[in-house]
């Protein structure tokens, strides 16, 4: 068929058969076997599962085996249904289901839990914008509940930006992206480290050493918020770890905690075919070991300058900072051959802005206000594997992606 013909059974008598009950193998098979004998086409299927009970809806096209009318196939698909002790309802009508609007989203809800006020004031909202919504799966049951919504009708942009103001109000996580081939195509992760990736401060690990955490969290935190110049605060910490001993890298590394789901996100993605790597604001004697434990295909961190044994209270090389981190995306992007629009990029602080803006999807972890307020989604639960749902990810599909030794 050409693109320009039109679609088959545009006009012609269709029947809508709904069969209702409770699940076992081999309903399907029954139906359409029954269907089978009256020479009908298939147009459509749904089925949906739900605590073990079953809605199969077929549409099809009117008998077509000579002698045979709609009320014969009416007939039999009833005596069907109740020797199997289910429902079955079958509708007259003519033609295919209504084509869907312009404009194709997706919409990822995170609830924990998720409410049934937060449910309709997120499908209010798309009604509100013009969007419909064609069909909702969901995504994982635990540790949170994720549902996505397919939407039509409404652009994703307009869309993004009117549940991005419901979903704050009402306090879950949305996401919306552009529905289409390219979204199971995001081939390249990048998160931050501090706070993201782990849920410590690397700076501060090695500030406890020295006996100037106090000190150095004030300084993280205003940097992270955005009131200081990050690399202006970044020498001014540094210096105050002049004169610790090298061998305080090793404690440092041995006391850095992952987030929870860090490992499974990240097996997940690799298992998948996902590239990912980290940029980070802290140092290159943490993130080269993180690299090599978990696999990474790219990291990259500002770098402790050490002379003879000590810490100078320096860094040298290229400072990564907020600019830093978004040229790193695009380097990693460029040699990874993945477009900048098929990438994810994950963080908390102000520093990472620059890097969520650039890419294809940004997510805001567990983030400062203002850094939720401008990236395109926001997660605001503890563990790192939700952003799997973000990209349609399941939780079967994170399982069956496991090598046994999961996190939840």
């Amino acid at each position: 068929m050409s693109a320009s013909q039109p679609p088959p059974h545009t006009d012609v008598p269709t029947l809508l058969v709904k069969i209702f009950g409770k699940d076992r193998p081999g309903i399907t098979a029954g139906l359409f076997d029954t269907l089978a004998a009256y020479g009908v086409d298939v147009v459509d299927i749904e089925q949906v599962v739900s605590r073990g009970r079953l809605v199969l809806c077929a549409l099809v096209t009117a008998p077509s085996v000579g002698g045979t009318t709609e009320g014969d196939l009416r007939a039999t698909v009833h005596s069907w249904a109740d020797s199997l002790k289910l429902q079955a309802e079958i509708i007259s009508g003519t033609g295919d289901n209504r084509p869907r609007g312009s404009g194709r989203s997706l919409v990822t809800v995170l609830g924990h839990p998720l409410t049934a006020e937060s449910t309709a004031a997120i499908a209010a909202t798309i009604a509100d914008v013009g969007g419909n919504i064609d069909r909702i799966f969901r995504l994982a049951k635990y540790p949170v509940t994720a549902v996505e919504f397919a939407v039509s009708g409404v652009q994703t942009e307009p869309l993004r930006t009117a549940l991005a103001i419901e979903a704050a109000e009402i306090g879950v996580d949305v996401a919306v992206v552009s529905a289409g081939l390219h979204r199971r195509a995001q081939r390249l992760v990048v998160m931050d480290v501090d706070s993201t990736l782990i849920q410590d401060e690397v700076i501060e690990l090695f500030a406890a050493h020295a006996g100037c955490e106090a000190e150095v969290a004030a300084v993280t935190a205003a940097a992270m918020r955005g009131e200081l110049d990050f690399e202006q605060s970044l020498h001014a910490r540094v210096a105050l770890l002049e004169g610790l001993d090298a061998s305080v890298v090793d404690k440092v590394r041995a006391e850095v905690r992952l987030t929870p789901g860090a490992r499974t996100l990240i097996r997940t993605l690799k298992r998948l075919g996902y590239q990912v790597g980290v940029v980070s604001g802290g140092f290159t004697q943490v993130t080269d070991d993180l690299k090599e434990r978990l696999g990474l295909d790219f990291a990259s961190a500002n770098t402790l300058e050490i002379v003879e044994g000590k810490l100078t209270g320096r860094v040298v090389g290229e400072i990564v900072d907020r600019a830093g981190k978004a040229r790193l995306l695009r380097r990693f992007a460029a040699e990874a051959g993945v477009p900048l629009a098929q990438t994810v990029a994950i963080g908390d602080g102000a520093n990472d802005l620059d890097m969520l803006n650039a890419a294809g999807l940004g997510v805001a972890f567990n983030a400062k206000p203002v850094v939720r307020k401008a990236a395109h989604t926001a997660v605001n639960v503890p563990f790192l594997d939700t952003v799997l749902y973000l990209l349609g990810i399941t939780r079967e599909e994170v399982e069956a992606a496991d090598d046994g030794t999961g996190e939840h």
